[in-house]
């Protein structure tokens, strides 16, 4: 596996700034083998962005940890504990009506929001806009998103939704705000998206 990062979406999500998702996109000229292939391709995703984190924190915290003596986070995972469940393209892709707002200014949808606190997986909408902090993004910028990352539609795509028990990564949003996984293969591409989202206040 290798992650295609001269694919036009990394660029693209650049623009999105305050986008708390984490996107791996992964070619393999291994023969696809349906859930295998797609968890091999979380855990490629996860070691990617577990590099990524730390490349960030070397660059911005390197001082700082030398002069209190604290270690870098100690990331972890178990891949063995990460199990799934096959959803659709439609599903993934949902998005919801948006009724208005309440008298403290949320948005009010035609769904119950997720709750983490009970064991609920944030929706991939959910996860692209109603971010810790408003990100001001809403149903436009999420089309505009998916419509690079899956240019072919999502007709053909394959999806599967991954449990977050497996790796400290996703401990922040199990606290709050939630946490989210899924790969998608997309058959026309042969790529792999993986996408992640874990955050706290």
């Amino acid at each position: 596996m290798r992650e295609l990062i001269n694919d036009p979406f990394y660029e693209m999500i650049k623009n999105y700034p305050d986008c708390l998702i984490d996107y791996c996109l992964i070619g393999d000229a291994a023969l696809y083998q349906g859930y295998r292939s797609h968890k091999d391709a979380v855990l490629f995703a996860m070691l990617k962005v577990i590099e990524r984190y730390i490349e960030r924190q070397l660059r911005s915290e390197l001082e700082y940890r030398r002069k209190i003596g604290d270690e870098p986070f100690p990331w972890n995972l178990d891949i063995g504990k990460a199990s799934a469940a096959q959803i659709t393209s439609s599903e993934l892709l949902h998005l919801p009506e948006i009724l208005g707002k309440d008298r403290n200014g949320n948005t009010v949808y035609d769904c119950k929001l997720p709750d983490p606190l009970e064991g609920d997986q944030i929706p991939y909408w959910y996860a692209f806009w109603e971010t810790l902090h408003t990100s001001g993004y809403g149903p436009d910028e999420f089309r505009r998103v998916n419509a690079v990352l899956f240019p072919g539609g999502g007709e053909n795509l394959e999806v599967w939704q991954w449990t977050t028990d497996w790796s400290n990564y996703f401990e922040a949003g199990h606290e709050w705000w939630g946490t989210a996984c899924w790969s998608v293969y997309d058959p026309d591409l042969k790529r792999y998206a993986v996408i992640m989202a874990s955050a706290t206040d």
